[in-house]
């Protein structure tokens, strides 16, 4: 089956998943998606006794099929074989009475880097031996950026320009970025949210004089956000692999339903279990788990999508976002590829800072997706009595979708929670939620005094953070975040 990807925007060619994977994101500034999602599903009676390494070819067969067989398995086992503390790469324990799906043990100690560890791989096979140099500029709320660069320094012909927002990110996020080896990366911090670096990074895209300078220079540009369905694609797989998993242990009998709980704040994440659902995946609710910047929770709720609100700064960094820009992937598939509307919607979010769908579109959207979120009183509560309970450490981010787990009774179904970091990324965090002072301590004696209550070893990649010279402190004004591009790029690409 040929497979093509065009804007959810309805605006430019459509292109292949190569073509679509090195863009990144669409001239019109939409996302690219595929007509084609669910034409063929996947037969799970197969998939069952796969690893995950067999489960991601299949995968990824189905939805990028440009790709080789052979081309596939190559990338899979080069992201794969090395670089997780697990050869599950996303082994499924018990949470009390639920799941935990544990998406944090690749070298970020991120889930990100279920992603990232395999897209350069996919980049590289897309330019094959064009001669074709690549420039990935992404904005992070604090994972994606260290998954980013860890994923593409030093990767040939390919450089990577990532932008936070300075102040916002953990102790241990920052550092993650700005110690980050490699002659081929940039990083800096922006005065302002996360929101502004995205929406800068998506103008940066837009600006068809930077694209043409950086043309001159045999430079494209591309992105490593899940705006790149490049990014988007991998996270499929873990849903596969975890239901399998529940098959495979007993819990559930093929073909019964699963639910997913899944912490976000770009929609990402969430997004992929329902590419999951539409490949055949029996899912039944995909939670949506908000922190207190609850754009998402209140759209489930009215239908309205309002980002006219304060920015609130969470114990739960990654998801302090108020622009969900995956959203619009699903804005396209739920009114089947209705491009006007969805350009629409777009502009007024722009323009007013607010669309609506309508009651028809918001009980569709319902029958698959449930939405809450939880306070950081909320999520602390949960951290402390997820440990005290259950002897399990989880971070701030899956302690968000815990809390809400935890609000409600089974309703027959099988349950899953997406653990989406290690605990020792927020280690003052996380030891102020066990009840312990943590004033005048730096994140590294926080990590210090939680590896001493609880036993349990902090990640090397983290620890050994302490001390490392720190080899990027730029910061830079919004404005001038196309400025700080062009300049790296001249750096990395002489």
């Amino acid at each position: 089956m040929k497979t093509f990807y065009h804007s959810t925007r309805g605006g430019g060619e459509p292109l292949t998943s190569k073509q679509a994977i090195l863009r990144g994101i669409a001239p019109d500034g939409g996302l690219y998606v595929s007509d084609q999602l669910g034409e063929e599903t996947l037969d799970m009676a197969a998939m069952v006794n796969q690893n995950y390494h067999e489960t991601a070819q299949k995968v990824l067969a189905t939805l990028i099929p440009d790709y080789s067989a052979e081309e596939i398995g190559s990338c899979v086992r080069d992201a794969y074989a090395e670089n997780f503390d697990t050869p599950a790469v996303a082994p499924l324990t018990p949470l009390g009475s639920d799941w935990l799906l544990e998406l944090s043990h690749g070298p970020t100690c991120a889930f990100k880097d279920v992603a990232l560890q395999l897209l350069p791989h996919l980049m590289a096979v897309a330019r094959g031996k064009s001669g074709h140099r690549i420039m990935i500029v992404t904005a992070t709320s604090g994972d994606t950026g260290k998954a980013a660069l860890a994923g593409f320094a030093d990767v040939e012909g390919t450089g990577v320009t990532v932008f936070y927002p300075e102040g916002k990110v953990s102790e241990i996020q920052h550092l993650q970025m700005t110690t980050q080896l490699g002659r081929n990366v940039a990083v800096c911090g922006v005065e302002g949210t996360f929101d502004d670096c995205q929406t800068q990074v998506k103008r940066i895209f837009a600006d068809t004089a930077l694209s043409e300078r950086l043309h001159g220079r045999g430079v494209a540009l591309s992105s490593a956000n899940s705006i790149n369905v490049g990014r988007l694609v991998p996270q499929v797989v873990y849903y596969v692999s975890a239901y399998a998993q529940l098959v495979r242990s007993g819990a559930i009998s093929l073909g019964d339903a699963v639910d997913f709980c899944v912490p976000t704040g770009n929609f990402g994440d969430v997004l992929a279990g329902y590419y999951a659902k539409r490949l055949g995946l029996p899912v039944g609710r995909l939670i949506v788990a908000s922190n207190t910047n609850k754009v998402l929770t209140d759209f489930l709720k009215t239908g309205s999508y309002d980002r006219r609100r304060d920015f609130v700064k969470t114990i739960s960094p990654s998801m302090d976002i108020l622009v969900s820009s995956n959203f619009e992937r699903m804005l396209y598939y739920l009114t089947e590829g209705d491009s006007e509307r969805v350009g629409a919607w777009m502009a007024e979010l722009a323009t007013q800072g607010v669309y609506s769908i309508g009651d028809e579109l918001l009980g569709r959207l319902r029958e698959t997706f449930y939405g809450e979120f939880a306070t950081d009183d909320e999520t602390r509560r949960t951290i402390r009595t997820t440990w005290e309970e259950e002897h399990i450490l989880i971070d701030p981010h899956t302690a968000v979708a815990k809390t809400i787990l935890d609000r409600h009774g089974h309703n027959g179904r099988i349950r899953v929670c997406l653990s989406t970091a290690n605990p020792y990324k927020f280690p003052a965090d996380v030891l102020a939620a066990l009840g312990h002072d943590t004033q005048g301590k730096d994140d590294f004696a926080c990590m210090d005094e939680l590896q001493r209550l609880t036993g349990i070893a902090a990640p090397r990649q983290l620890s050994t953070l302490r001390g490392a010279p720190v080899m990027h402190d730029s910061i830079c004004a919004k404005e001038a975040m196309a400025s700080f591009v062009e300049s790296a790029t001249a750096r990395i690409f002489r």
